[in-house]
């Protein structure tokens, strides 16, 4: 039995690949997570009996931790989705994200290296990294045009710069040590298990409780969404038949303004839980969910547009999102009505929707700042 390694496989995007892997590969799956704040063993819960299963608590920053694991397990397939991922808290503390971001990936490379060095002549041809990176790292687009794998990199934030560091080296590793290793960039990801700081998971919740829904600046910037399985599922496909050395964008061919992706929220609400029947907005004495929005001051660098052509995982991976935005939108807020519980688990005491990204203490207080 082969074993793949998903690092961050207890965050967002690794939980749903964990599952994802289990169901459809006959791979054992190891996950090394050092359960910060945004990594929970909760979102595992579904498959932590799994025989094919197995967790490490771990910070892929620490060189002894890898080489231990990378010992104990030798895989066949190393996935690194382990990262500091919300921009508003890189505006706050840049020094987590390159602790993890950068130096963690230098480590799980190294270990990486040493042990594909280590493998015999099939072992090695079977070996693979992947390094899941992000469409954040091309900068910001204008009105026009799409990020192809060949665009260049101009990250604008502390946490595009640390993702960009990492895939460069990825790439370095690659051409100057041969380690067969590729890279895959996602568009916007939504869907089960986000940790409630991003949009759309902030957004339901807040709605919800009958709380205010920032919308930052004017909510004209545009995202490209994919549904996580969809990702999941290019994922694995690049990991069956991509090519070393190769990138492949990932993207959901769905932008949305944020305020377009806000009122499709409140929309989906109203469907499948009328503001008429929640006794939070009756006490607030508001009568539908859209009322609810409030414009609040912008991210500092807020990129203006993305939007990702993924022509190449087409062509050469057979990939193609199974979900519609409305589709997934809907079955996602499904999820988190469905879910509270998981919702009140996964935040700490340290994080309870207010504000971040602000790049000061002042106003941290609100989720609303005018």
């Amino acid at each position: 039995m082969e074993t793949l390694i998903v690092t961050g496989g207890a965050g967002f995007i690794g939980s749903n690949l964990v599952r994802l892997a289990l169901a459809r590969t006959r791979a054992r799956v190891v996950v090394i997570d050092a359960l910060t704040y945004a990594g929970n063993l909760a979102s595992l819960e579904d498959v932590s009996e799994d025989p094919r299963f197995a967790f490490v608590r771990a910070d892929i920053a620490d060189r002894r931790a890898m080489e231990e694991a990378f010992r104990e397990w030798s895989p066949a397939v190393v996935t690194n989705l382990a990262a500091e991922s919300h921009v508003d808290r890189s505006i706050d503390g840049p020094a987590a994200f390159i602790h993890t971001n950068f130096v963690g990936t230098f480590e799980l490379l190294e270990a990486a290296r040493r042990h594909w060095s280590a493998l015999d002549a099939a072992g090695r041809s079977r070996f693979r990294f992947l390094q899941v990176s992000t469409d954040e790292v091309y900068g910001s687009l204008g009105e026009t045009g799409l990020f192809t794998e060949t665009t260049p990199y101009a990250p604008r934030s502390p946490y595009s710069a640390s993702k960009a560091g990492a895939d460069h080296l990825v790439s370095a590793y690659h051409h100057t040590y041969g380690l067969p290793a590729l890279i895959t960039n996602c568009s916007n990801n939504y869907g089960p298990c986000q940790f409630p700081e991003k949009l759309i998971p902030l957004t339901v919740l807040n709605a919800l409780e009958g709380k205010p829904l920032p919308i930052y600046g004017d909510g004209s910037n545009v995202r490209d969404w994919l549904h996580v399985e969809d990702h999941c599922a290019g994922i694995l496909l690049a990991l069956e038949k991509g090519r070393p050395g190769e990138k492949y964008n990932l993207g959901g061919g769905s932008e949305r303004t944020n305020l377009q992706v806000v009122d499709a929220i409140c929309a989906a609400l109203e469907r499948l839980f009328p503001a008429a029947r929640n006794p939070a907005l009756a006490a607030k004495g508001s009568g539908s969910y859209a009322a609810l929005k409030a414009f609040v001051q912008d991210r500092p660098g807020h990129d203006r547009r993305y939007a990702i052509d993924a022509s190449k995982a087409r062509a050469e991976l057979g990939w193609r999102p199974a979900h519609t935005f409305e589709t997934g939108l809907e079955g996602t807020v499904r999820w988190y009505l469905e879910h509270r519980g998981w919702c009140e688990d996964v935040q700490s005491g340290k994080y309870r929707r207010e504000r971040l990204g602000l790049g000061s203490l002042e106003g941290r207080g609100s989720a609303v700042r005018g």
